[in-house]
């Protein structure tokens, strides 16, 4: 089964990247002192390497595959938890002879997860096979929350400030849009029903498009996308036997449990 010439040179990209990543990311666990990175450099290294062992296999021998669970702790964040606002923000100037700090460590860690996202979702669109699509898609996915995760450590521990704008000025800019009204949305409900009914259809019977959302032919994937902080998570393998994941139901991935 042939590969276009634009996905195979995009998934070519994508997976130098990832041997990138995990090279580096052995570098930033040598410097790393807080334990909560060191952590974090654990789970997403592992998550790294499982999902560029999936794309090699599949690039090599088209056989079915199974969507890397996200291996990120980043469950009950709700708004109130993000520090919003400058403070005595640090002035930042290149160094020829710095060491790497948690700083460091954990801004290159968020620009790789950033980068990675963006890279794997501009090949996802120049894929033909879909398998192959999904594998991408649920990389950057994983890629994304990766980086958030960086993030809430960054923006806890006071290394990455979110600036704001004053409180009259975003909302006046943003309550600036309206809700659709009802006879816009009364003019196409029914006219998707059939298609919307079928893709619920293949979603359910294990398609293609549904490796994201709840597996592949049957493997029914949504264990929760969330490790725990010891960094235990795992994965299913090609004969569908469950790794070492947490019990409970991901919407990301369908709501379905993987099958013990």
């Amino acid at each position: 089964m042939p590969y276009g010439a634009h996905e195979t040179m995009e998934v070519h990209e994508i997976l130098l990247e990832k041997i990138n990543m995990i090279t580096h990311f052995n570098l930033y666990a040598r410097e790393a002192k807080n334990p909560q990175l060191l952590d974090m450099i654990a789970r997403h290294q592992q998550e790294e390497i499982r999902a560029y062992n999936e794309i090699v296999a599949y690039t090599h021998d088209y056989n079915r595959f199974t969507p890397v669970p996200p291996n990120t702790n980043i469950r009950g964040i709700n708004p109130e938890q993000i520090q919003y606002g400058l403070n005595k923000p640090p002035q930042f100037v290149p160094q020829s002879d710095a060491v790497l700090s948690d700083w460091e460590v954990a801004t290159a860690m968020l620009l790789c997860h950033k980068n990675a996202a963006r890279n794997s979702t501009w090949a996802t669109l120049e894929c033909a096979d879909p398998n192959l699509r999904q594998l991408l898609l649920n990389s950057a996915a994983n890629c994304a929350n990766q980086a958030y995760e960086v993030f809430l450590f960054m923006n806890q521990q006071g290394m990455y400030q979110v600036p704001t704008l004053k409180s009259h000025t975003a909302k006046t800019l943003l309550h600036s849009y309206q809700p659709a009204g009802p006879s816009l949305e009364a003019q196409y409900s029914g006219q998707n029903t059939g298609y919307a009914g079928q893709t619920m259809a293949n979603l359910s019977a294990g398609s293609p498009e549904s490796a994201l959302y709840g597996g592949m032919q049957g493997q029914g994937y949504g264990r929760s996308p969330y490790a725990s902080a010891s960094g235990q998570a795992g994965m299913t393998g090609r004969s569908g036997s469950a790794g070492q994941n947490q019990t409970g139901s991901s919407s990301m991935y369908g709501g379905q449990n993987m099958p013990q």
